[in-house]
């Protein structure tokens, strides 16, 4: 991210030098252009995250109250059955297994906060039972690939920054960000199978496994979950299946009727989520709180990756290095659905999440674009759908010394470009 915050602003600079030294007089000159760019850029991220706080607070005081209810373990208990046929060297009732699905469940629900120490986890017990410490075993490779692919069913993050952008539509990517991350995780799936087979693991791998392994007790930061306990039932596969069906069913209803429904989905999603905490005897109030705070907290850790990214994006569009592109490229990608302005989202996106994150959220409050538009849109989906993949490569193997990740990058990197074309056809249709 340090190369690509400075790669932005050096072009910037030196197209705006370049400019000024030929530019006709009497014209406003592209150093005053630039210099004005970085002082409303500044000012704009600092107002967009103010405006981003109430929203962020609301989506997760609603996420804190369907977490207390025991909605994770609800998830948990339905997936079950599938992972144990994805993940046949990792015994039914190992704790990594248990890690394995809290974070997925997390991931569908947008919980990247509670996912990420149920990963780090994950790996640490899937490492337990690596017959080569220090390589990737197949496991580690095939959780980190579903990992960055994920499939999400509620990207809040990303409808709560469309909402604070003044979309009439923030909730219209579901059906999208849905479509995408069914097809990433799919490819997922298929990429970490096929490549195992050119990354071959030095020596034997055989592994012999207990018939029963202890179970080992994992709490989060508030010390309310446990791996062994609430992954550790599993309905029966009927149900996991219907649960399957139910969710791809969903893709069509939400593209015919999705226009229909639009309005309605979150009001729905809050009476939704408030009704279950009561159902599960959550106290909703006191729940949604503690969500809130945590929901202020994070929309002003960002403050300063918004000014960063923003201030760079700004001067790199008030320079013109940014209308060059569009106009030498824009004519090629904006064929196949991508437009040049959301390149930069799609290329960025493995790499950084806070640097995409700001690219997403100067696309979607620029006028001339705005969060209703098919690159609105196409950038918003692109948000929800894809992994910062590098980042969960270093920390997740990182967390257990794992230096040889075999087909772990290219298996992520499978899905990451079948995420960005997933969400070129799905907003193609949809949008466009």
């Amino acid at each position: 991210m340090n190369i690509i915050f400075l790669s932005i602003v050096l072009i910037a600079f030196v197209t705006a030098a370049w400019q000024q030294l030929f530019w006709p007089p009497g014209d406003t000159l592209p150093m005053d252009d630039l210099s004005r760019a970085m002082v409303e850029s500044a000012a704009g991220s600092v107002e967009l995250a103010l405006g981003l706080i109430g929203v962020m607070a609301l989506f997760l005081g609603l996420m804190k109250v369907a977490e207390e209810g025991g909605l994770l373990t609800i998830l948990a208990r339905l997936i079950r059955p599938l992972m144990v046929r994805l993940f046949p060297d990792v015994p039914p009732d190992h704790p990594a297994m248990g890690a394995m699905i809290l974070n997925m469940s997390a991931n569908a629900l947008g919980l990247g906060n509670a996912a990420t120490p149920f990963g780090i986890r994950a790996m640490q017990e899937l490492n337990k039972i690596n017959p080569h410490p220090g390589t990737a075993s197949n496991s580690m490779v095939l959780f980190l690939a579903i990992n960055t692919s994920s499939v999400t069913l509620l990207p809040t993050g990303v409808i709560a920054l469309r909402a604070a952008a003044g979309s009439n539509d923030p909730a219209g990517i579901l059906p999208t960000t849905l479509f995408a991350t069914i097809c990433s995780t799919a490819v997922a799936i298929m990429a970490a199978i096929l490549f195992r087979r050119f990354f071959p693991i030095d020596g034997q791998a055989g592994a012999s496994f207990p018939a029963e392994t202890p179970a080992i007790e994992q709490q989060t930061s508030n010390g309310e979950l446990s791996l062994s306990s609430q992954a550790g039932d599993a309905y029966p596969l009927w149900v996991s299946l219907l649960a399957m069906g139910v969710l791809l069913a969903l893709i069509p209803l939400s593209v015919v009727y999705g226009k229909m429904i639009a309005p309605w989905i979150l009001p729905a999603l809050m009476v939704a989520f408030l009704g279950f905490g009561v159902v599960r005897g959550v106290a909703v109030y006191e729940a949604f709180v503690e969500g809130a705070k945590d929901g202020f907290q994070v929309a002003v850790k960002i403050i300063p990756y918004l000014v960063a990214i923003l201030v760079a994006v700004g001067m790199f569009r008030a320079s013109g290095a940014m209308g060059f592109i569009v106009n030498s490229i824009g004519r090629w990608t904006g064929v196949f659905g991508l437009p040049a302005e959301a390149l930069p989202m799609a290329l960025l996106r493995p790499l950084s999440g806070s640097g995409a994150y700001g690219i997403m959220a100067s696309i979607i409050n620029d006028p001339a674009i705005g969060p209703d538009s098919y690159t609105g849109y196409l950038v918003s989906t692109l948000q929800g759908s894809t992994e910062t993949t590098f980042y969960v490569l270093a920390v997740y193997f990182g967390a257990v010394q794992v230096r040889r990740i075999r087909h772990a990058l290219v298996t992520a990197l499978s899905a990451d470009f079948a995420g960005v074309v997933a969400a070129v056809a799905a907003c193609l249709f949809m949008f466009r």
